[in-house]
């Protein structure tokens, strides 16, 4: 089985309105309304897709499974018309999609709200966490407290938005250092935690043997990699870290499955740990 646990879609009225969203959310406008280059120096224009459209892209790549995420929208009735999608899209096709709830941080008492109402209609997540969004810090206990409390209750795994913070620039990359996503892992040593686009580079860092003990409960996706690493990170990360502990995720639409598996397949993996990393991990972590 191979589960893609980062992708994101949009309901039509979102995509039909860009201007309209645009000028409601500034990260939004940011990241729909310009272009960025890759490491190769490729512009690429970021688009957006519908539920269909991702069916019919896993239906030609072969991918079983994928998570779904929406927008990380500052606005709470922006976040639970997103979600609302989500969870149709997953009641309608429920052997395909798993559903994560996208979240506001700034009204915790109804963020917490709407992870259980996600939660209670079939959601098994919540992320694409990106505090930067909303101008929050991940290290920030008040915030971030309710946010874990709620997902350990309900025994879901939470998704966090990482970067690299050295390295070629990119429209979204956001600034948020390190030492403030491990403090964070410090903090909340009991949660699953997937942390998107490799960590930032958090996983070669457990190279010390403090730091490994800290992220027993840490994941790293695979979202954007081709974008920002060379092949070489998929065999280095399985020895640092071991494949166990590795997501398959493309971030699609940002980048076609396919260049992932061409990768992936051509890096020296053994078998067995690419079974691990497409999809058996992703089984055990959200309890497929």
């Amino acid at each position: 089985m191979i589960v893609d646990v980062h992708t994101h879609v949009f309901p039509e009225e979102v995509r039909n309105n860009l201007p309209k969203y645009r000028k409601r959310d500034p990260l939004f406008r940011l990241l729909f309304g310009s272009e960025w280059s890759d490491t190769l120096g490729e512009s690429k224009k970021v688009t957006m897709i519908g539920v269909e459209e991702l069916i019919a892209s896993m239906d030609e790549s072969g991918v079983d499974k994928s998570v779904i995420c929406g927008f990380v929208w500052s606005d709470l009735g922006l976040c639970r018309d997103g979600n609302d999608y989500i969870l149709e899209s997953i009641q309608k096709y429920p052997d395909r999609l798993i559903g994560f709830a996208a979240i506001p941080l700034r009204d915790i008492d109804n963020t917490v709200k709407e992870i259980e109402r996600c939660v209670g209609l079939g959601a098994k997540g919540v992320g694409e966490i990106v505090t930067e969004a909303h101008g929050v810090a991940i290290d920030d206990k008040k915030v971030m407290r309710p946010i874990i409390e709620v997902s350990k209750s309900l025994n879901i795994p939470i998704m966090v938005h990482a970067n690299e913070t050295v390295g070629h620039y990119y429209v979204g990359k956001a600034k948020t250092r390190l030492k403030q996503y491990y403090d964070f892992i410090l903090s909340w040593p009991d949660v699953d935690i997937i942390l998107a686009h490799w960590g930032g580079g958090l996983l070669f860092y457990e190279l010390m043997p403090e730091v490994k003990k800290a992220c027993e409960r840490v994941y790293y996706d695979t979202a954007a990699s081709i974008f920002l690493y060379t092949p070489d990170i998929f065999p280095a990360a399985a020895q640092i870290i071991g494949a166990e502990k590795i997501l398959f995720g493309t971030d699609y639409p940002l980048i076609d499955q396919r260049r992932y598996f061409r990768q992936m397949d051509g890096s020296g993996l053994s078998r067995d740990d690419l079974d691990k990393i497409y999809g058996d991990n992703s089984k055990r972590l959200l309890r497929l």
